[in-house]
Formats: structure tokens, sequence, C-alpha cells
């Protein structure tokens, strides 16, 4: 195995054959992120039953508010853009999503801010809920049992949903997202019944089933996803909102788990301009001088780096319904896409959602994604939890102690 730089250990080319042994890939997943991940369907049990047991009362009797401000970094911070897909446009207030310390200027008594961290110790998370309980905001703080977000919470006497933290919040999804869906419930902001939880979790334990080490690269749809993308330049893009939702956790996965450069966004941003690199020296300019006729299993040992598609396609539950943009010119947008990148060569694979309830469709979107992140990392002999760069960044941006300076 290779050595990298500053404690890296992995190899540039990604080996298949590490996927079918599954001694040697919990051997090189010693954190247990594929562990964590499978448990998906408990952390959506478990978290809604912590709700449950959380007296949300304060947000119900003072009504409706004008706005709420979802506040958290990384993985915590995408459960404000989970929450606004999930109420829609037809929400009768806007959900922002605030990724920074502090919450937005204009946040007052009317508003409902909710503080998301895993560890409950995130300064994001920390600094809003100060601001929040200083201006007076109605507050609900989710995190970690027994750390400073919880004991600020005690202090400004707002509610607090507790979330055992097992693993890194990026294989925490659902454990924070589904307490932030129940306190907007709470305030009558979306409708997430406890069919669509429990629907749900089985969706998530069925795909984490088939996910599973034991299974071979051939049958598990994580490995083949992950195969498919190695050395390659990714490019995720959603159809809709909802699907936008799980390119972009995808492409925060694969940049974490996998430490592969991602672009993800949604396809209608794509198609003002973004669409041009399928005609760029990593799309259809490097498949021109691919040989039809070498080896798929050969060309990782090509020096040209191609981009790798992958269309997440919704389709919407009802396509009556009211939307930002009709489902029709979504799906003719997606097909589009996949005509593009045919007719330039460039290889494309597509996930469409399945479910009852968005909240279904949405972890549809995201299981096997999940997934497949942590095995192009096993594939490449990377440990998908540790990140070396995450621990230098830190301490080479936190200040010097006054003692050396």
């Amino acid at each position: 195995m290779e050595g990298g730089a500053a404690g890296v250990h992995g190899h540039r080319h990604a080996d298949e054959s590490l996927l079918d042994d599954e001694k040697a890939m919990l051997a090189n997943d010693p954190g247990g992120m594929l562990r964590a991940t499978a448990s998906a369907g408990a952390q959506v049990r478990e978290s809604a039953a912590l709700a449950a047991e959380t007296d949300l009362s304060m947000l119900i009797d003072e009504g409706r508010p004008r706005a709420v401000v979802v506040a958290g970094i990384g993985t915590a911070g995408l459960t404000g853009n989970i929450l606004a897909t999930v109420a829609g446009p037809r929400c009768p207030v806007p959900i922002i999503g605030h990724r920074s310390a502090g919450v937005p200027g204009w946040v007052g008594a009317a508003d409902v801010v909710i503080a998301v961290s895993a560890s409950g110790r995130s300064p994001e998370a920390l600094a809003a809920a100060d601001a929040a309980a200083r201006r007076g905001a109605r507050l609900v703080a989710i995190g970690n049992p027994d750390s400073e977000l919880e004991a600020m919470a005690a202090r400004a006497r707002a509610p607090f949903i507790p979330v055992p933290r097992r693993a890194p919040a990026r294989a925490s999804l659902w454990g924070l997202t589904v307490p932030v869906l129940l306190a907007a419930r709470a305030i009558g902001l979306v409708k997430v019944t406890e069919a669509d939880l429990a629907e749900t979790a089985t969706r998530l334990d069925a795909d984490a089933e088939r996910c599973r080490p034991a299974a071979d690269s051939f049958v598990n749809p994580a490995k083949a996803l992950a195969l498919g993308l190695a050395g390659s330049i990714p490019i995720v893009w959603g159809s809709s909102p909802l699907a936008t939702v799980a390119a972009r956790r995808f492409a925060d996965t694969l940049a974490a788990n996998a430490r592969y450069p991602v672009m993800a966004g949604a396809l209608g941003e794509a198609g003002r301009g973004r669409v041009g690199l399928l005609d760029g020296v990593f799309g259809g300019l490097a498949e021109s001088s691919r040989d039809i006729f070498a080896d798929p299993d050969e060309e990782e040992d090509s020096a040209t780096t191609r981009l790798r598609l992958v269309v997440f396609r919704d389709g919407g539950l009802n396509p009556e319904d009211d939307a930002d943009e009709p489902v029709a010119v979504e799906e003719r947008r997606a097909d589009a896409v996949q005509t593009l990148a045919e007719r330039r060569g460039v290889r494309c694979d597509v996930l469409t959602a399945e479910g009852g309830s968005t909240l279904e469709r949405l972890a549809s979107l995201t299981s096997v994604p999940d997934f497949a992140s942590l095995y192009l990392a096993l594939a490449h002999g990377l440990d998908p939890m540790a990140v070396p760069a995450i621990s230098e960044m830190k301490e080479l941006s936190n200040p010097m102690p006054e003692a050396i300076q």
C-alpha cells in the first residue's frame, strides 16, 4: 500500500478485489463507518422516539412563526435543506438554512431557530443558540446529550432533543434530520406521519441489506456505483429540489469519505452553463480519444481522467401538485442531459426516487450513494473515517497558545 503525505495511506487506482474481501474491508474501516451507515433506519426510529419524549409545547403555544432558521454546519446544515424540501413550495413561512456563526440580522422574537450539532459543541450551532436566546426567538436545540449545546438550551429554557453521537456527523444524517422535521411538525410546517417515518426506516433497512459488505459487487448496487465512479471526476445533478438535496449529499460524502472532487447541483442550473462540461477536456474531448475496443477494466491505467455523470431523478409524488417547476419540465430536462452525455460518450448513472412519501423518496436517493462513497474509499485503500487534513486544518487555524507565541 502506498504511503501519502501527512500519514495518508492508500493507492491511486481503485482495486475491485478489495470490495469482494469482506474481512479486508472491515479491517480498513476500523472506525465502523459501514456499520454506522447501515444504522440509518435505526437512527430514524431512535430519534423519533427521543423527539416524542421532548416537550415542544413552547413552540406550539406561540403559534406560527414568521420564519424558521436551521443553524448548523456540514451534515447538520443539510438538515435545513431537507426540511425546506419536505415542507415544499406550499410551506406558509420561509425556511432558511444558516451555515455560519450566529443568526441572520433580522431574526427576532417572531422567529424560530433550530440549532443542530451532532457533537453538541460546533461553534456555529452554539453561536446561533446564544443569538436566538438573546434576541428572544424561540429556540430548539438538537445534538449530543450532556453537551454544551444542551446546557445552553437549559439556560434559555428551550427544548433540547438529544441525539446520542455514535459516529461522525456525516454518518448521522437521519439521526439529526428526524428531530428537525418533528420540531417543524410541532409548529404546523410539515406533514410527516408516523407511517412516513416507519416506511422510511424500512426503506433504509432494506437498502442497507442490499448494500451489505458481504454482497458481491455484481449484486451490490453501492459497490457497482463506486466502481463506476472510480478514477473519474463525478458530476452529480438532481432533476428536482428533492433530488438536488440528495445530489449535494452524495457530493459531500464522496468528498469526505473517498476524497474525490465533485461538482453537484440542480439540473436546471446546470442547463444554463455547466452542462458545457460535457463538451470539455474531461468530457467529450477526453471520450473522443477512448479506444472503444479497449477492456474497460484496463482503462484505469490511462492517464486521461474523465467525467462521470450521475443523475438523480425524482418525478414527484403527485405531478398535479403546485411546485416551483412542473414535473414534466424536470423530466424532459433529465432525459435531455442523459441524451447529451450519451452523444458525447460520457458515462452516466441514473438513480430514480421511489416511495410513497417525500421522506421515503429522499431516503431512496441517499442510502445507496452513502454506501457507494464508503466502498469507493475502501477500494482505494482509504479509511473512510480518518481524514488527517481535517485535524491539520483545525490545528493550523486555531490560535496559538499565548505561552508559545
